[in-house]
């Protein structure tokens, strides 16, 4: 028994740029569409969103039904709150607002296994295959085929972000530019010149030290975000997508039927 292979990171070790799209609505069917149509990865939110685990688990599951990934933003808490979506069996997971060195060793510690961290060991979840894989191997083909986020989205871990980005044990910095451009004063200013410089850091110190970068993206700047450095972008949202498609169906009724 083997445990599943992370689709993201076979195709990010490769060198390949990797797809990604968000999702705040939970119904496990609104995943599977996407999924039908061969997204690397959907983003799934636990921080911003109130779903409960037995969605979360549908959706995953949604997702393997096609090979796409799953990754989960988690909400800040205890371990629990971190381990929970890789035992259901989610191939990665973002914890937001890294706030520093000492925040990211604590995560690390919490998310990967001896002789990497210290991540409570079950096995008896999806991830494990219900208990069919060797312990030992459980453990080591979680480490290697699960990835781990830290979020870049604030202004105060810059100051550390050198030694965050040589920190073992996690796979990619995601730099969020929403939460950012708040904690610099200029919210909603995606061209504050603050902005544009940290994305761009991120996206260096990630490369420098062996990690991957990740970052939201349009289909209109993909090659500005793919020349920094970045090989995780994420596109659209599932809320993104209805507005739009609603907004167009009832601008076309209202101009047909005066």
């Amino acid at each position: 028994m083997k445990m599943r292979e992370s689709k993201v990171l076979n195709k990010l070790r490769a060198g390949k740029v990797v797809n990604c799209t968000k999702f705040n609505l939970l119904d496990p069917r609104v995943t599977e569409i996407a999924a039908m149509y061969g997204f690397d990865c959907l983003w799934l939110d636990k921080e911003h969103v109130p779903t409960d685990w037995v969605t979360v688990e549908n959706q995953i599951r949604s997702a393997k039904i096609y090979d796409v990934d799953t990754m989960v933003r988690v909400a800040r808490g205890s371990y629990s709150d971190y381990i929970q979506p890789l035992e259901l069996d989610a191939a990665g997971i973002m914890v937001p607002h890294i706030m520093g060195l000492e925040d990211a060793r604590k995560v690390v510690q919490m998310t990967r296994f001896y002789p990497i961290g210290r991540r409570p060991v079950d096995g008896g979840n999806a991830d494990g295959s219900y208990t069919t894989l060797e312990l030992k191997d459980y453990c080591s083909q979680a480490n290697e085929q699960r990835f781990i986020v830290l979020q870049i989205e604030d202004p105060e871990p810059l100051d550390e972000l050198e030694a965050i980005a040589a920190l073992e044990g996690y796979d990619m910095l995601f730099f969020g530019p929403g939460d950012f451009s708040q904690g610099i004063g200029a919210l909603g200013d995606w061209n504050h010149p603050k902005l544009l410089e940290a994305r761009q850091r991120v996206a260096e110190v990630a490369i420098k030290h062996g990690k991957f970068a990740g970052t939201t993206a349009t289909i209109n700047n993909l090659d500005e975000f793919i020349d920094l450095g970045y090989k995780f972008l994420s596109i659209g949202a599932d809320v993104v997508g209805m507005n739009n498609y609603y907004s167009h169906l009832i601008t076309e009724f209202s101009n047909r039927i005066k």
